[in-house]
C-alpha cells in the first residue's frame, strides 16, 4: 500500500470507523481521543462518517496519526476490510502491527525452555535455563524502547538502586556484550552503537542483542535430517523505535551462506539453499513490517569500517526520526 502519508492515514482510519461504528458512536469516539471539536460545530458524521472523522484528523502530524490508527485498531473487528487495509498500511509504512508481547534477549547460553503461566494473555515462565537470557517485562511505549528506559528496568531487575548511574550502566552493557560470545563482527556493530551512546546519551534506542524473534521449543537433534520448521530463531540486533517501527541488523558471517565443511585456506562451499532460506525469511519479515539490515562479514574486516558504522547509524536515526 506504499508508505502511510498523512493524508492515507486519514482516509484509511476514516474507512475504518466507518465500517466499525454507527454515526453516533464514530462521533463519540472522535471526542474520546481527543480530536478537535468538529468545525463547524454542527458538522455531523449522518452524511459520511469517512468523510467527518477526516475532518476532525485535519493538521495531525503522521506520527500522531500512527497512533490515533493504533487506537482505531483496537475498536475494530478483526478481520473487517477497511480494519485490514488500515493495518497493512501500519505496517507497509509505519512499522510492525500489533503489540509486542515477549522481548527474550541477550541470549549467552542454552535455549531456555518455557511454558505459557497463562495462554489467553501470552504470559510466558522460564522454567529452564532461565539464567541464560534476559526477558523485559514492561510494556513497550509509542516511543519505543530507549537505553534510559532499560536501564531502568535493568536497575530494578537486577536491584542495584543503590549504585551510581554509571555503574550501572557498566553492569548492564557487560551483560549485553556477553550475549555476543567472541563475535568479531557483532562486536563491531555493538562497538559504533556504545560510540553513539557516549555522544548522545541515553535517551537513543536501545541496541538489543540476539533477540528471540521466533522460538521452536524443540532441539535442532529432534528433527535428525530433516529441515526445522522455523529456521532462524534469533536476531542479531534489534532497534525498537518510536511508532512500532522494529529495526533488524544482522552480521552474516560465513554461515549465513555457505557449507559448515571448511576447506583448505579456511575456504567452504558456497550453499544456495542456505542464501535462498536467509532471503526468505528476510522477505517474511518486511512483509510483516520489519526493517531488516545486513552487513557481509568481509565488510567488517575492511579499513574504514568504524567511520561507515558510525555513518550507518547516523542515517538510521535520519530515516526514522518522528515527523515534527
Amino acid at each position: 500500500m506504499g508508505t502511510a502519508t498523512p493524508r492515507k492515514l486519514r482516509e484509511a482510519i476514516g474507512q475504518a470507523l466507518r465500517e466499525a461504528m454507527s454515526a453516533p458512536k464514530v462521533e463519540q469516539f472522535c471526542t474520546g481521543i481527543g480530536l478537535a471539536p468538529p468545525n463547524p460545530p454542527d458538522d455531523v458524521a449522518m452524511t459520511s462518517k469517512a468523510a467527518y472523522v477526516e475532518r476532525r484528523l485535519g493538521g495531525k502530524t503522521r506520527p500522531e496519526l500512527v497512533r490515533l490508527a493504533l487506537q482505531v485498531l483496537d475498536e475494530c473487528e478483526e478481520g473487517k476490510e477497511a480494519a485490514t487495509k488500515l493495518a497493512d498500511l501500519l505496517a507497509g509504512g509505519s512499522g510492525v502491527a500489533g503489540e509486542m508481547k515477549n522481548l527474550i534477549f541477550a541470549a549467552d547460553g542454552p535455549k531456555p525452555e518455557f511454558v505459557f503461566r497463562d495462554a489467553l494473555n501470552n504470559d510466558l515462565k522460564a522454567i529452564k535455563n532461565a539464567e541464560y537470557c534476559l526477558i523485559y517485562d514492561r510494556p513497550l511505549g509509542p516511543d519505543g524502547l530507549t537505553w534510559r528506559q532499560l536501564g531502568d528496568w535493568w536497575t530494578e531487575r537486577a536491584g542495584l538502586a543503590h549504585l551510581p548511574e554509571k555503574q550501572v550502566w557498566n553492569n548492564l552493557h557487560d551483560r549485553l556484550e556477553r550475549s555476543l560470545g567472541d563475535n568479531p563482527g557483532e562486536r563491531q556493530i555493538s562497538d559504533a552503537y556504545k560510540r553513539r551512546y557516549r555522544r548522545l546519551g541515553p535517551d537513543i534506542p536501545a541496541l538489543i542483542p540476539q533477540v528471540y524473534l521466533h522460538y521452536d521449543p524443540y532441539h535442532q537433534a529432534r528433527y535428525g535430517t530433516s529441515a526445522p520448521p522455523l529456521t532462524r530463531q534469533r536476531m542479531d540486533f534489534l532497534l525498537l523505535l518510536p511508532n512500532r517501527i522494529r529495526v533488524v541488523i544482522e552480521w552474516d558471517g560465513a554461515q549465513h551462506y555457505a557449507d559448515d565443511t571448511v576447506l583448505a585456506h579456511g575456504r567452504r562451499h558456497a550453499s544456495p539453499r542456505r542464501y535462498a532460506e536467509m532471503m526468505a525469511e528476510d522477505r517474511a519479515l518486511r512483509l510483516r513490517g520489519y526493517e531488516v539490515y545486513r552487513f557481509g562479514g568481509h565488510e567488517l574486516a575492511e579499513p574504514g569500517i568504524e567511520q561507515r558504522l558510525d555513518q550507518f547509524f547516523d542515517d538510521l536515526d535520519r530515516r526514522y526520526a518522528p515527523a515534527a
